[in-house]
This record gives structure tokens, sequence and C-alpha cells, in this order.
């Protein structure tokens, strides 16, 4: 059966007549803006005191778009007659966002939690050379990264939290009990 001469013509007439009566769906970005998971992968934010220069957020970087600059400073010892000791002192960290892929690679292998998801996303630039971001401008959008969700309630507590509750409870504990012997010696 040869098909109706202009059938297609209708059917195409007929979807456009369907479709131009509905409400658009299509958000205008600028005056609208988007309603992200809070979580979302935006750019990638600095928290500078957990990083220790272990440089492993660079080596890994497929792209390596991560520069990062130190230097050494020796620290006194920690007690009297112990031996000096050197530590890396961040003079430059730095993204190209140009290059980043986002891939994430560098916040999983810092093992100090030193690199976060932000999700912010608007970072335009207009000149390409503008996209590497100092540590400055990485450290701001640290403020930008939400909490961490909530633990399960029935989830088993971190081994961490609980050497740490135990720690705090010995000490109370030693202390309350000092407090008592200096009551009684009074």
């Amino acid at each position: 059966m040869a098909p109706i001469p202009g059938s297609g013509l209708a059917k195409g007439l007929a979807v456009t007549l369907r479709t131009m009566t509905r409400k658009t769906v299509t958000e205008q970005y600028p005056d609208a803006l988007p309603e992200l998971p809070p979580r979302s992968r935006g750019v990638i934010g600095l928290f500078e005191e957990n990083c220790t220069v272990c440089m492993l957020c660079a080596r890994e970087c497929p792209d390596w778009c991560i520069y990062i600059d130190s230097h050494k400073e020796t620290v006194p010892p920690a007690a009297p007659g112990g031996r000096e000791r050197s530590r890396n002192v961040l003079d430059r960290f730095a993204i190209d966002f140009s290059l980043c892929m986002y891939c994430g690679i560098c916040i999983e292998v810092c093992p100090f939690d030193a690199l976060f998801w932000s999700p912010e996303f608007e970072y335009a630039e207009t000149d390409i050379r503008d996209l590497t971001h100092e540590r400055d401008k990485l450290r701001d959008w640290m403020w930008t990264v939400p909490a961490p969700p909530a633990l399960d309630p029935g989830a088993e507590e971190p081994k961490e939290i609980a050497a740490a509750r135990k720690t705090a409870e010995k000490l109370a504990a030693a202390q309350a009990e000092s407090e008592e012997r200096q009551e009684g010696q009074s």
C-alpha cells in the first residue's frame, strides 16, 4: 500500500501543534538558577590547613593540571633533648580548570582530606589563561562545600570517634578523681 501524499507533513504538523500547547520545560539559565543536588561536582575546593604537600594529587592527576610549589622549614624539637625536624610548607597550589576533566582522582587520593568538591559552578572567565585558579580562590570555594551527610542511626560508630570518646571519658574520670582527692585533703 502506498502512503498518502503529504501524510508525513500532516503527522509532523500534528506533533508541532500538540507540543505548542504544552508548558515549556526549558529554564533560561541566567534568570533561573538550576536546582542542583547538594553534593554535585562543581569546582574543587582546597582546605589548606590539611595539605601536607605530599604531591599525591598532582602525581595522580591524568591531565597534570595541578601545580604545587613548596619549601622545607626546620621545626624545633617538641621535647627538650629531641631533634629538629623538617616539614614542607605550601607556597603555591593551583588548578588549571581549562585542563581539568573533573574526574575527582585528586580528591580520592588525598590522604589528609585537603581537597573537596564544591557545588559552585559559576566560575567562567573571559580569557582561558584566567582559568588557572590559585590557592586563594580554591580556599574561598572551600566554604561552599556542604557538610557531609549524617551517619545512619543504626550504623556502627566509626572507630576513630569511639577511640576519641573513650579517651575523653578516661580523662574526665581521671580529672574528677583528682578533684575528689583534692577536696578530701582540704
